[in-house]
């Protein structure tokens, strides 16, 4: 079944969060060497890349908005070189890297994990293209099949980077999601099952990356273009969609949001206090953040001074 779609028509590196900022990681996540076997263009900002490799018989995706962190090499190399991949020196060797040389590593979601029928495993990851302005939209934009690339990811399923876990008495899901995001959204429609009851907001830049998404949850999706709104004018507009929106009765919501940091603020706080939901039942990651660059993101990750994300967080 397709989810319903509803849309707004008033109306970019993707996931800048790190999953894997120390070695501490380690013990749930693990190397993986990847190849890129083909690419596909899913719509005006989205490009699939489907990833091979022998090292991914021992990935262990726990499904949904499983995430990973792909270690991309500079413009100037083919395939990704790192120095080091022991659990105890792999960090810091690569901190230590000439900046020049240093592949730039940038947290995903998975979108699909597979066996094939030839007995090989493939993963897709797909990527927010922008141009140039950002290492990965960059590298994605170039990539070919037999390019090489390095990355961590989970060795359990049951690993702390699966961040979508509605409990057990959830009778209506709330998502949000940007660009950015869609891809983590997309997946864990893909696996809800049959009469989960679901309202979102997925919000994408252009009206051809209203992307098919199919589910077997009673799903509806509004699509909200964003065209040329950026800053408080973006927020502002899709919380008029959002507030616009009845949802479906329920008594046990839960609420999986992430995108643009300030964005998932502005809809956590709607959630919480215009529509009830209990703070501790919405699940909030910021992606991004407008204005800010992805270093100083990581930077942020590395000393800890990344915002919370604990759903008892002030709102």
């Amino acid at each position: 079944m397709t989810a319903t779609d509803t849309t707004d028509t008033d109306s970019t590196d993707t996931d800048t969060g790190p999953t894997a900022a120390g070695a501490d990681t380690i013990a749930h996540f693990r190397f993986f060497a990847l190849e890129v076997l083909r690419t596909r263009r899913l719509g005006h900002s989205f490009l699939r890349v489907t990833f091979g490799g022998e090292s991914l018989a021992d990935f262990r995706s726990g499904g949904y908005d499983q995430s990973l962190s792909l270690f991309l090499p500079p413009p100037h190399r083919e395939h990704t070189v790192l120095p080091s991949t022991d659990e105890h020196t792999w960090f810091g060797a690569w901190r230590a890297m000439p900046e020049a040389e240093r592949p730039a590593m940038r947290s995903y979601t998975v979108r699909e994990q597979r066996r094939t029928p030839e007995g090989g495993d493939e993963v897709d990851i797909d990527f927010v293209l922008h141009g140039d302005t950002g290492p990965a939209s960059a590298w994605a934009g170039r990539a070919v099949t037999g390019r090489r690339v390095l990355a961590i990811g989970p060795a359990v399923a049951e690993n702390k980077s699966v961040r979508f876990a509605p409990p057990a008495d959830t009778d209506l899901v709330l998502m949000y999601a940007d660009e950015t995001a869609l891809p983590a959204a997309a997946a864990i429609l893909d696996r809800l099952p049959s009469g989960t009851r679901v309202k979102a907001w997925f919000e994408v830049p252009h009206e051809d990356d209203r992307l098919r998404l199919d589910t077997l949850a009673d799903a509806d999706v509004t699509w909200v273009v964003r065209g040329a709104g950026v800053g408080r004018e973006r927020i502002e507009r899709l919380s008029e969609v959002v507030r616009a929106s009845e949802p479906p009765a329920c008594a046990a919501p839960y609420a999986w949001i992430a995108g643009e940091s300030g964005t998932i603020r502005a809809v956590r706080r709607h959630l919480v206090r215009e529509r009830g939901v209990d703070r501790r039942r919405v699940r909030f990651t910021g992606y991004w953040r407008l204005g800010a660059s992805e270093e100083e993101l990581l930077a942020e990750a590395y000393s800890g001074r990344a915002p919370s994300e604990d759903p008892s967080a002030e709102l």
